[in-house]
């Protein structure tokens, strides 16, 4: 007994620390890793895993391209796959033996998507970055809360489900149906609008300004010479809406635009030829018509068959707007000249930045889309 007695006094003490680092030590912990405005928070050379969304690949300290990218070194980290703003992005700079998988030129679809890496918290490109990068990794079995306005919140084709198999009248008539009843933004809204549905994609703080083709600062807008300001594409006198919530300030003919040249273009129907403008190369006016630069053409025409759908006079306070083969429309709701606009629309096939615009406006504020976008073959059945 006192043998006993004298071994259970012994063990007792050791056994019981024993007992409480156990209870207090987790059985598994997972591995710690940073968000992106921790990381941006740390840049003191420490060794991290860091997680966010890829938004872009960095070009500069204050760049981030979102297409089109020229390499497979750098990515931009975001706590949100739909950031724009570069002062919210960790720039990591991709090891050589991870750039053919994690590069954005060999990957694009890795935009969007969470990845975690690990490497040191230092400056890239002079802005807050991750070097000497370890390891990169998907996530899986998470989604980014936050949509992403590039993806229709509707399949395409569920959209227009009513329309298929019609042609003229009727399928003019259910368009305008479909698209009709649009969220309707406020005049000063437009502005910070157009800062994101025609937003450089290599230059998140401008816009493309849509005659010249000049990538110009957002923060430019208003009413100066060399500033931009907003162009009705539809000419706003054309049925006197002027700027009133609906098709004054409909986004989908709404266009950045400097300020001296939209003045210029002024309420000019659309044809061919003039005199090319000095400011704006490869855009062409005379007294009564405007032709813009090849690689709008389309997309002036494809803004115009969209608003001669939408607007048909069916609500008291909306215009009934009509494409005619005339200029010199003046005030009258009509807008020309109809077979240049189906010849532009041939010329100048819809590319990837119309359908990204087309998107954004369905996804973030008129939740309607333009059909000539989606389906440009429409514009034959209706006009043709």
């Amino acid at each position: 007994m006192k043998l006993y007695a004298l071994c259970k006094k012994t063990w007792a003490m050791p056994l019981l620390v024993f007992v409480l680092l156990v209870s207090l030590t987790p059985v598994s912990q997972a591995a710690a890793f940073l968000s992106v405005a921790q990381a941006l928070e740390n840049q003191n050379n420490s060794v991290q895993t860091v997680k966010g969304y890829v938004v872009g690949q960095p070009t500069g300290t204050s760049t981030v391209i979102t297409s089109n990218y020229p390499n497979d070194y750098a990515l931009a980290l975001a706590d949100s796959a739909n950031e724009t703003n570069t002062d919210k992005m960790v720039y990591v700079q991709i090891s050589s033996n991870l750039r053919s998988t994690f590069g954005l030129q060999s990957h694009s679809e890795l935009k969007g998507k969470s990845l975690t890496v690990k490497g040191t918290l230092t400056p890239y490109f002079s802005h807050p970055g991750i070097k000497s990068v370890t390891s990169i990794s998907t996530e899986t079995g998470g989604t980014d809360p936050t949509p992403d306005p590039t993806e229709p919140t509707v399949p395409v084709e569920d959209y227009y489900r009513t329309a298929a198999g019609k042609t003229g009248n009727t399928l003019k008539t259910e368009l305008h149906n479909i698209i009709d009843h649009h969220t309707e933004l406020s005049y000063s809204a437009v502005w910070e609008a157009l800062k994101k549905t025609d937003e450089d994609p290599a230059n998140a703080n401008n816009v493309i300004l849509l005659y010249t083709g000049r990538s110009q600062a957002k923060s430019t807008n208003g009413g100066g010479v060399d500033d931009w300001n907003r162009e009705h594409v539809w000419a706003k006198s054309h049925g006197d809406f002027g700027t009133a919530m609906g098709p004054g300030t409909d986004l989908h003919h709404l266009r950045p635009t400097d300020v001296s040249v939209n003045s210029t273009r002024g309420n000019l129907d659309f044809d061919n030829g003039g005199t090319e403008h000095s400011e704006a190369l490869g855009n062409y006016f005379d007294s009564d018509s405007w032709e813009p630069r090849d690689e709008v053409k389309g997309d002036v025409a494809r803004m115009l068959f969209y608003m001669a759908v939408r607007y048909e006079g069916d609500v008291s306070d909306e215009p009934d707007l009509e494409l005619n083969n005339t200029v010199n429309n003046g005030t009258a709701p009509y807008h020309g000249k109809l077979s240049v606009l189906l010849q532009w629309n041939a010329q100048d096939p819809v590319d990837d930045r119309e359908r990204r615009r087309n998107d954004i406006i369905y996804s973030d504020y008129q939740h309607n889309r333009n059909p000539f976008i989606d389906h440009p073959e429409w514009v034959n059945e209706i006009w043709n």
